[in-house]
């Protein structure tokens, strides 16, 4: 089901800005039995990013209500876009703007069903920095798109990306993180990137389980002497890297340990 500003449609205006310019933000949220899955948190990041985006935010009841009314009955996934509605040519805001709230739900995807390690590569693309955006989930992904261009080899589950200074950012639907000595390290995304919920939800389990968090600058090579490297979002949780092109790494108990404690609250 597609839910367009309350009405069940898959049409949207032309003239709709986020069409012309990316002008929006957007969550992907899993769901169980047609609740949606870290709804708190999503609504407080929805929020926050469209706060970012000087756009208005839908009430929280009513959204949840339209995610419940569209979810799958088992396993699913949900997905909320927020544009600024319809706008005349031209890049200035409009002057009363109507938000464009759509909401639609699709099968939990394979790749979601299980927990089982996965492989990756290194892209080629490099991320622009743009402080203003960065850690928004804004619907202005050619970069993601571009990137993910990059490979047909099925057995290569993601892609990882850096910064155009060669810093270590995240994956193409992913947040990166790895586990070193006893301690959790995961790239800074004050310059760009996304800052993901099941991200903040794992640093959120590792302070609350005693764990060092280390987020900063770090280069491939800090990544490729990890004891063991995982990535994340809010559909599939964390898998563990056990391949990035040719370095190979053994299980170093981190993913278990993580994914426990990532769904201890599924509020």
């Amino acid at each position: 089901m597609i839910r367009v500003n309350g009405l069940t449609t898959d049409r949207v205006n032309a003239r709709d800005r986020g069409l012309a310019y990316g002008d929006g933000v957007f969550r992907t949220l899993r769901t169980e039995a047609s609740q949606p899955v870290w709804w708190a948190d999503h609504y407080a990041k929805l929020k926050a990013d469209c706060s970012a985006l000087m756009l208005d935010c839908p009430d929280q009841a009513e959204l949840r209500a339209e995610v419940c009314q569209v979810a799958e009955a088992g396993q699913g996934v949900v997905k909320i876009v927020l544009t600024r509605g319809a706008g005349a040519r031209g890049y200035a805001l409009p002057i009363e703007p109507a938000t464009t709230c759509i909401v639609l739900a699709s099968a939990l995807p394979h790749h979601a069903q299980n927990f089982d390690d996965v492989h990756a590569r290194w892209c080629e693309l490099k991320l622009g920095r743009q402080p203003r955006l960065a850690g928004v989930k804004h619907l202005n992904r050619l970069e993601n798109v571009l990137a993910r261009a990059e490979w047909n080899d099925p057995t290569i589950f993601e892609g990882l990306l850096c910064d155009d200074s060669g810093a270590v950012i995240s994956g193409v639907m992913s947040n990166v993180l790895w586990g070193k000595g006893g301690a959790l390290f995961t790239p800074d995304l004050s310059q760009c990137g996304v800052a993901g919920v099941a991200r903040m939800r794992l640093l959120r389990a590792a302070a609350r389980l005693g764990i060092g968090i280390h987020t900063g600058r770090f280069l491939p090579a800090e990544l490729l002497a990890a004891d063991e490297v995982m990535i994340c979002n809010s559909v599939m949780g964390v898998r563990r890297l056990a391949r990035l092109d040719d370095t190979i790494w053994s299980p170093a108990g981190w993913t278990l340990t993580l994914n426990n404690a990532l769904y201890e609250d599924l509020d």
